[in-house]
């Protein structure tokens, strides 16, 4: 239990430091502006990185992501166009919901019918997706309606109601995947899906959703991502990586079984937090990569070095076997 909270603890940590850090320095980071623009910059993150959990807990991740949000941008361009209004506006944001179930729904098709990894698997859909980004924008134009911006950038003071509602979506998750049955088979089947399926759980159809549900919150995320735009974009979208790095932080293993949306959540408030600090110091925004990379080797280290040093006891532990006697070899 005391493993679990320490992502949570660390990142919330780091968020603080680095914040008060900057803000000895610029005394604007702080200023109302700055945090609204904060908060809303980081939408797209903290929604997809919540999906990447998804993925992680069944033991896999989706690098498709980047390249879904970026198709949903693009169809924007065209079901939520400055001419639409009112009411007509609805089957435009449906349209990009569905364009994340169709992914999602092909992406398990792949891992579960074809049996692809799905490293191998999400990889064929980012090119699909990029392909089909390209072949309906070959550049950025065609506005997107900006009743639908204002309404995802309204806010309460300098707190975007939308990020309200992710932060109580996360504390609704981590309480389901920890408190109910559904939680239980969901990290079981990442733990280890032949004993799951044993115990009378469905892991193609917990693998299924899970990875549907990745890609219905990267298209919600794409929501985000076009407010910001504002355009129909196909050269945008780079969520893929950082959405692996803020699950992974936040606490998810890589080999399945366990993770955090909340600690997910924090993670990728952080990471945006880089971003939002580095302009302010005048340093270029390639630290930010590097600093993510770095963080990412040490969160791997911190969080797996327990399990490490028990596997190292438990194998030293283990008695060498009895070499065979000369007898016993003729036996045999």
């Amino acid at each position: 239990m005391r493993r679990g909270w320490l992502p949570l603890a660390l990142m919330t940590g780091l968020i603080v430091a680095l914040g008060a850090y900057t803000q000895a320095h610029h005394s604007e980071f702080l200023g109302k502006l700055n945090l609204n623009g904060l908060l809303l910059e980081a939408m797209p993150l903290l929604i997809v990185s919540l999906g990447q959990v998804c993925a992680l807990l069944v033991g896999g991740f989706d690098v498709s992501v980047a390249a879904l949000m970026t198709i949903c941008v693009v169809t924007a361009s065209f079901t939520l166009t400055p001419t639409i209004s009112g009411i007509a506006l609805i089957p435009g944001a449906l349209a990009l919901v569905g364009v994340g179930l169709a992914t999602g729904a092909f992406n398990a098709f792949l891992i579960r019918v074809l049996k692809l990894p799905s490293i191998v698997a999400t990889l064929g859909t980012l090119s699909v997706l990029e392909g089909a980004s390209l072949a309906l924008r070959a550049y950025p134009t065609g506005p997107i309606n900006t009743d639908v911006t204002n309404v995802l950038d309204s806010s309460v003071s300098f707190v975007p109601y939308a990020f309200i509602g992710v932060v109580v979506l996360a504390l609704a998750a981590d309480f389901w995947l920890y408190r109910t049955r559904g939680g239980l088979a969901l990290r079981a089947v990442g733990l280890d899906a032949t004993s799951s399926r044993r115990l009378g759980m469905s892991a193609g159809r917990i693998i299924f959703l899970a990875f549907v549900a990745c890609s219905v919150l990267a298209s919600i995320a794409g929501f985000y991502l076009a407010a910001e735009v504002q355009v129909g974009s196909p050269i945008i979208g780079n969520q893929a990586l950082e959405s692996i790095a803020a699950a992974v932080l936040g606490g998810a293993s890589l080999a399945g079984g366990k993770g955090s949306f909340v600690g997910a959540l924090l993670a990728a408030f952080f990471l945006t937090e880089i971003d939002n600090v580095l302009p302010l110091f005048q340093q270029p925004t390639e630290y930010a990569d590097m600093t993510i990379g770095i963080l990412i080797l040490l969160a791997l280290v911190l969080y797996q070095a327990p399990e490490l040093i028990t596997r190292i006891r438990n194998a030293r532990r283990r008695p060498a076997p009895l070499p065979a006697t000369t007898g016993e070899a003729r036996t045999g």
